[in-house]
């Protein structure tokens, strides 16, 4: 059955795990060649096109993308979602930290691209979405750096679709909440209570749980699919209704 889908190239970096590996699997089931950038492309299905590519040096960018658009002919979608995190506050990281995660989460996304611009411009279908986050839009603790970054992102999303608007490329990003990846695992692993962590984490979600990577992979392939074609320099929260809702506490039993 034809997509929407069919006959697209997509890119997209940090693909192999996580909200990354949901969004390359989504993407190809509906018709798109997919093609994952990642430092580690292991685990990567054999359907998927695996470029290993760092998004903080420019030269293996520009030879990751052109990689692709030699190989499934083309570039029509990028989804920037490669992506480090960061645990503190302002405090707590030196200069070298803040570069660190600017370099991946901000400058990364700009690499990649402004590589795919030549190809994104000849495309009848182009669309650039960005993984940016609910740290961008609600202040959460021990979160400055990415905070930041994200908050960045997000900036940078409505400045790129106004840039490109007459090229005929659309720019959107997704705010997801927390949701269940590796790297949120990871930071429940090393926490003191686990299990205490993961309850705050999900109760701070109206909806009651973390967000799953499949949600916010439905949401990357509306903002990508041609059939949005109205749809630029916009921000889907994907949070549970973390950023608009202001619900009253639940009732407790006894």
């Amino acid at each position: 059955m034809s997509t929407e889908f069919d006959g697209l190239v997509a890119i997209v970096t940090g693909g192999a795990s996580g909200i990354g590996a949901a969004i390359a699997a989504a993407l190809s089931s509906a018709g798109a060649r997919v093609a994952v950038l990642d430092l580690n492309t292991g685990g990567v299905p054999e359907t998927v096109l695996a470029v290993q590519c760092d998004v903080a040096d420019d030269e293996s960018v520009r030879d990751a993308v052109a990689a692709v658009a030699e190989g499934l002919g083309g570039v029509d979608i990028v989804i920037n979602n490669a992506g480090i995190g960061a645990v503190g506050t302002i405090a707590d990281h030196t200069d070298e930290e803040w570069r660190r995660v600017f370099e991946v989460n901000v400058l990364g996304l700009v690499r990649v691209t402004r590589a795919a611009l030549p190809w994104l411009r000849q495309s009848s279908a182009a669309a650039v979405v960005n993984t940016a986050s609910i740290a961008a839009t609600a202040g959460l603790p021990q979160r400055a750096i990415y905070s930041a970054a994200k908050g960045a992102v997000v900036a940078l999303t409505r400045a790129m679709a106004a840039d490109h608007l007459a090229d005929g490329i659309r720019v959107n990003c997704v705010n997801p909440g927390t949701a269940d990846t590796p790297w949120v695992q990871r930071l429940l692993a090393a926490s003191d209570d686990p299990a205490a962590e993961r309850t705050a984490l999900e109760g701070r979600q109206p909806h009651g749980r973390l967000v799953a990577p499949d949600e916010v992979a439905g949401a990357v392939l509306y903002l990508a699919s041609p059939r949005s074609g109205s749809t630029t320099g916009t921000s889907l929260a994907v949070d549970g209704g973390m950023y608009d809702l202001r619900l009253r506490p639940r009732p407790t039993t006894a």
